[in-house]
């Protein structure tokens, strides 16, 4: 496809826009991963067993659930190149028709969740950096969450210029963090190296057998933290494409992060003090603070982006699957159609960072509302990969049970962990998914509403509409264009409501119309060829021009119908002699209508269908339309039952 090639012709530029987009999120984790751990629950005494042991824990998780999970399998599970939750849909969609209703909600799920993590990990990453300054000088404590609204201020800002070239600001700086965060770990640990012995898995497992239960689940609960940013490598795989996240993370970021926690535990057994509780700050020399300082906040400003570019695609995808109601999708890149900015989404995790840094006001009381969304979207995905192994690689049912069930029983570890934290802000996702999971299937429902409706009001077949159409005597001059809820191929298929309701109100009909029909397919890109199908039922000089046109776009393009209207004319595939910049455009605009049958409580859901439908975008600007040719709106009466 055309966008896989210009991705592999320039692969160093996305590595380095991968560095800087996917990467910020886990790369920033050594920041309070271990304060967590070792600190977070007042756990100041510890042997030097226990730190080898909990940073053999933490070392074998990152391991297990991002380099082999993530980077080895769950990337091979794209849909045209593109990751994520409805990546995931598309796929079950495709290969698992008849059990895809049971994976539809999950997954619904699922995204609700990215959406509570996207809002947490800008505020807990930067806030968690800003508070270094503390170490510097302790007159600096007042200024800490001022200073994280402005830097959070200025990050959502720039999401409007898209995320490649944010990537290409950012890139080079997370490889200056990856490369000092390596350098910091490897100087603590040529003075200790007895700390290697935390590469040996039996070094974990004699730590863990002697806490007990309680305390387990809360070491856990602190040990997601290290993984949380491996959900975005593939959320944010149609931003850069697959090879050059996986090229980042083996040459670069895995191993920096597996230094930098080596290099803390080795500092903790040396038996040195801890700043201010701060292990990460503790490894670096006085006369580099404030410069680590000043690189850490950049490092968590670009942690930050890797959720909210993988929340716009979370978003469009949505849309094009019909899942969430229409927003306003600005494209930044001509060369990369993964990489968008919606404007909504944006407003909406910039005032949830603000309340949360408002509420919380540190990076320890944001930790207990960290993980869940994170860990619960680990088990889903990996729940789904079962049936993706089986339907689209072929594996065996064993083969893929004995792959994904012991990552659900370990990612599932970390779900009970973290559901200890749940009245401490654990809620906060929890609550943020299941809003965006009603408002999904509430949007879902009305849309299915609105499509029984207009087939319902079709009365009569195309045959028919057509002996009227070539009996009125006068007609009107200019040629239509109706965008149909339902495609028109043949004499026998039912006459659109909208063109319907046209005739019944105004008596006449155009002369030359053109019955175009919009399908979002549940792959992510159409092939040119397959882009559109033109199916002519009147073609005479005399009479005029009928035919029905049916146009399909991918969940990841964006559908521009004018444009396609361009080439139509421009290729002569409709024989309108008129110029097509003089055709009228047609659109639907559903009016809601409560029927005295409509129960108390579906008129709830309906009054949340219509408020929410009000107040987005409408179907003509989402498919492009006005732009350049005239638009008119007619009026048809929903009524709901």
């Amino acid at each position: 496809m055309k966008q896989k090639t210009k991705r592999s012709k320039a692969l160093l530029p996305l590595v380095i826009g991968s560095l800087g987009v996917v990467f910020g999120d886990i790369g920033t984790s050594p920041l309070y991963a271990v304060n967590e751990i070792f600190f977070g629950h007042g756990m100041e005494d510890y042997s030097a067993s226990y730190v080898t042991g909990i940073i053999s824990l933490l070392i074998w998780c990152l391991t297990i659930i991002v380099a082999f999970k993530y980077v080895i399998f769950i990337l091979r599970a794209d849909s045209e190149g593109e990751g994520g939750v409805f990546a995931l849909l598309s796929l079950v969609l495709k290969y698992a028709k008849k059990k895809s209703k049971y994976f539809v909600l999950l997954l619904l799920f699922a995204a609700g969740l990215l959406y509570g993590d996207g809002i947490i990990t800008p505020a807990i990453s930067v806030l968690s950096a800003v508070e270094g300054l503390k170490i510097v000088t302790i007159s600096m404590e007042p200024f800490i969450i001022p200073l994280t609204l402005v830097i959070l201020s200025g990050l959502f800002i720039m999401q409007r210029f898209g995320t490649g070239k944010v990537g290409k600001i950012f890139g080079p700086i997370i490889i200056v963090w990856f490369i000092a965060i390596g350098i910091l770990g490897f100087n603590q640990l040529i003075q200790h190296p007895q700390i290697l012995w935390a590469l040996n898995p039996l070094s974990a497992l004699a730590a863990i057998t002697k806490l007990k239960l309680h305390q387990f689940m809360l070491i856990m609960g602190s040990v997601m933290l290290v993984v949380t940013g491996g959900e975005a490598m593939y959320a944010d795989m149609g931003h850069f494409g697959k090879r050059p996240i996986k090229i980042s993370w083996f040459c670069l970021v895995f191993p920096a992060l597996l230094l930098n926690y080596l290099g803390q535990g080795a500092y903790l057994l040396s038996g040195q003090e801890i700043f201010f509780g701060n292990v990460f700050f503790s490894l670096v020399p006085a006369w580099a603070m404030i410069p680590m300082v000043l690189l850490a906040t950049m490092a968590t400003v670009i942690a930050s982006q890797a959720l909210i570019s993988g929340a716009f695609s979370l978003t469009a995808q949505a849309i094009n699957l019909g899942y969430f109601p229409l927003l306003k999708i600005v494209h930044t890149s001509k060369e990369h159609a993964g990489q968008i900015f919606v404007p909504a989404v944006n407003l909406m995790l910039y005032l949830g960072c603000i309340l949360l840094i408002l509420s919380f006001r540190s990076s320890t009381n944001l930790a207990a509302a960290y993980g869940l969304a994170v860990s619960g979207n680990m088990v889903i995905t990996s729940i789904t990969m079962i049936i993706i192994s089986q339907r689209a690689w072929k594996w065996s049912l064993f083969r893929g049970l004995a792959l994904f069930i012991p990552l659900i029983c370990l990612e599932m570890l970390f779900v009970s962990s973290n559901l200890l934290k749940l009245v401490k802000g654990g809620w906060i996702p929890l609550t943020i998914a299941m809003i965006i999971v009603l408002v999904m299937r509430i949007w879902k429902m009305g849309k299915d509403v609105e499509a029984k409706t207009h087939k319902r009001l079709s009365t009569i077949s195309m045959g028919d509409f057509l002996r009227i159409h070539q009996a009125q005597k006068t007609s009107l001059a200019h040629s239509s264009v109706f965008i149909t809820p339902l495609p028109v191929r043949s004499l026998t298929d039912k006459v659109p409501p909208i063109l319907e309701i046209f005739w019944n109100r105004y008596g006449v009909l155009p002369k030359n119309i053109i019955l175009l029909f919009v399908k979002i397919s549940n792959e992510p890109y159409v092939e040119n060829s397959a882009r559109y199908e033109v199916f002519p039922m009147i073609d005479e000089k005399s009479k005029g021009y009928v035919a029905g046109v049916n146009v399909k776009f991918g969940f990841m393009e964006d559908p521009n119908v004018e444009r396609i209207l361009h080439k139509l004319a421009a290729h002569q595939e409709i024989k309108i002699e008129e110029d097509h910049e003089k055709w009228l455009i047609h659109v639907i605009n559903s009016k809601f209508l409560f029927s005295r049958r409509t129960n108390f409580f579906k008129k709830i859901l309906y009054r949340i269908y219509r408020f929410i439908w009000n107040n987005t975008d409408t179907m003509d600007s989402y498919l492009g339309l006005g732009d350049h040719l005239e638009l008119t709106v007619e009026t048809v009466p929903i009524r709901l039952y």
